[in-house]
């Protein structure tokens, strides 16, 4: 009853605000371990067993090292430090395999590895940014599932997504260009589940710094012309609704692809149903009593919680604004949580509505601004488009951003629709908030009432957002352990998932862009500025694209970039590309075709 209790408060303070406008297979994020270089050692296990003689390795620890060093692998990555490195071997009996480990000056741990004694053989070889972070070891399928990964089904999404929305009357056109750009996230995609970390961050830059280039060329320069789709309109929208399916269906025939950020919102759900706010309540690690046996590298994720339950740790998952945990209250509420990283059904339901979401707001959108045939085609494009399945498959948060905002398009003539959207959208990924000047200067400049409006709605929606800050006894420190969880730990990760912080690892041949990331982030602030003033006077095409233009900014300038933020931005390419330049004839008077139209006019 307390929990229903807790739902129906939570419904009455959200209400102003609505009314305005698993066991995974890898996590999105892994703690760096400071090591400390250790001597040579041989270690033994005689637990159980105190009167057996232990078995001798076969190897000497120094054996093992030098095989270990000369693996290609390893020999090739080490070439980049200097020679006066810090080594450790220590044998596990129970497995009868080594643990291997160097280090270098500055630059830490540089390469960790695991050998067989009886054989010799290498098991393990992690160099670079594999060393500190498991999900930069090539495991295919962690994100996304492997189904959706594999060649022959994201190669036909994207020959799809390709074939639905070009123009193959103007297939020489910037138009083709921009859906070659999008697609080419796959080639990033590829080298990141080879384990190429590097070369999958300078594939995955360019094409971010294309998209920003090129909608920002949209947002003020306008486009040359409204492109014609060769597919009728009941093409689009069965294969809309088939690849639909097909997301969904991989969704729930992959019951432990749930990654850490969706578990966050179930455990964030769980905590606002028993009274208290997600930040600082997070379920850690080495408490008092583990009661979970080891997975296979020997951790333990299941403990004794101060609240006297057994749960599986995620001691990261605090790190987001309250709307990402608020939106899984309803759904933990009627599907609960065991308290385990299992299937988490909850986090399962949460981005299937709102992958829902966004598929619906960008068809009302489109219908708004262009009649049917837009709204497919926007539909359409979201369900073609890979990398959306790919944070569907992953049950990550990361629909409920573009969600929020796709909504707050759709009433866009709303000052106050906007502001709140632009509040509930930011208060899950601070990215937004960015677009806050662009959103409350539209359509023509700030206008004192209009502004108003718009602050009206913000802070409406803000105040109803962190509401769950009552629930501490503190509300001065819950403030400020929120603000020390989230921005806090936000402005100073490091990761190497973008080339501006590669300059950690300290290894020749690999240059520290740090300086260049410098120079982006003030581009984009400059960007978010600029695009609230100029043009003064915006059209929904160019409220789209502005938008895309600073979100990928901010993505490329970013020093910790996932796939998964694709999303974010997409909704508002694929209305940059297709919404049409001049004002749109009044939706009744747009006639359906099933010859190539143009999109948003009904002109074929």
């Amino acid at each position: 009853m307390r929990r229903w209790a807790c739902a129906a408060a939570l419904a009455l303070l959200l209400a102003p605000a609505a009314g305005a406008a698993t066991a995974p297979s890898t996590t999105t994020a892994e703690a760096h371990v400071a090591t400390t270089p250790a001597a040579t050692t041989t270690t033994t296990d005689t637990v159980g067993k105190p009167f057996t003689p232990i078995p001798k390795s076969l190897l000497s620890g120094q054996q093992a090292l030098d095989r270990f060093l000369a693996y290609p692998k390893v020999a090739a990555w080490l070439k980049r430090y200097p020679k006066n490195l810090q080594t450790s071997a220590t044998f596990e009996t129970a497995s009868r395999t080594w643990k291997l480990q160097v280090w270098s000056g500055r630059a830490g741990e540089v390469a960790l590895g695991k050998l067989d004694d009886g054989s010799g053989t290498v098991l393990e070889a992690w160099t670079g940014p594999q060393v500190a972070w498991g999900m930069a070891r090539g495991r295919a399928g962690s994100f996304g599932g492997k189904v959706l990964n594999s060649w022959w089904m994201w190669v036909s999404f994207s020959i799809v997504f390709f074939l639905g929305l070009v123009d193959v009357r103007r297939l020489r056109s910037l138009h083709t260009l921009d859906l070659l750009a999008l697609v080419s996230f796959g080639i990033s995609l590829w080298r990141f589940n080879q384990g190429d970390v590097f070369g999958a961050a300078s594939f995955g830059a360019p094409p971010l710094a294309y998209v920003a280039v090129r909608t920002s060329w949209i947002g003020f320069r306008g486009r040359a012309f409204d492109p014609a789709l060769s597919w009728p309109i009941w093409l689009l929208a069965a294969v809309a609704v088939f690849l639909g399916g097909v997301r969904v269906g991989l969704n729930v025939e992959n019951p432990h692809g749930v990654i850490d950020v969706g578990f966050a919102g179930v455990v964030g759900g769980d905590r606002i149903l028993d009274g208290e706010a997600p930040w600082g309540h997070m379920p850690v690690e080495n408490t008092a009593r583990s009661c979970g046996a080891a997975d296979a590298n020997g951790e333990i994720r299941d403990w004794v919680q101060t609240n006297g339950r057994c749960e599986s740790a995620n001691p990261r998952g605090d790190t987001y604004g309250p709307t990402a945990y608020l939106v899984y209250v309803p759904f933990v509420l009627t599907l609960l949580w065991s308290g385990k990283w299992d299937s988490l059904p909850a986090a399962h339901a949460t981005s299937i509505a709102f992958d829902v979401l966004v598929v619906l707001g960008l068809f009302l959108v489109g219908r708004r601004f262009g009649g049917r045939p837009l709204g497919v085609a926007l539909a359409f494009g979201w369900l073609a488009f890979p990398f959306t399945g790919y944070a569907l498959n992953s049950n990550s948060n990361d629909a409920i951003m573009p969600a929020f905002l796709v909504w707050g398009f759709w009433l866009c003539t709303s000052s106050f629709s906007r502001g709140a959207a632009v509040a509930l959208s930011g208060w899950s990924k601070f990215a937004t908030l960015l677009l806050a000047p662009l959103w409350l200067t539209y359509p023509d400049g700030f206008r004192i009432r209009a502004g108003l409006r718009f602050v009206a709605g913000f802070l409406l929606a803000t105040l109803a957002a962190f509401s769950i800050l009552l629930l501490e006894p503190s509300l001065t420190h819950a403030i400020r352990v929120f603000v020390e969880r989230t921005f806090g730990y936000q402005f100073g990760r490091d990761s190497p998932f973008s080339p501006w912080d590669w300059g950690q690892y300290h290894a020749r041949g690999i240059p520290d862009l740090s300086a260049v990331q410098v120079v982006l982030q003030l581009g984009v602030i400059a960007l978010a500025g600029v695009a609230a003033v100029l043009p003064r006077r915006k059209s929904p095409l160019e409220l789209a694209a502005l938008s895309a233009a600073v979100l990928a900014g901010f993505e490329l300038a970013l020093t910790h970039w996932s796939y998964l933020y694709i999303p974010w931005f997409f909704p508002f390419v694929l209305l940059a590309l297709l919404l049409p330049r001049s004002q749109p004839v009044p939706v009744s008077e747009v006639a359906v075709q099933e010859t190539p139209f143009l999109v948003g006019s009904g002109v074929p």
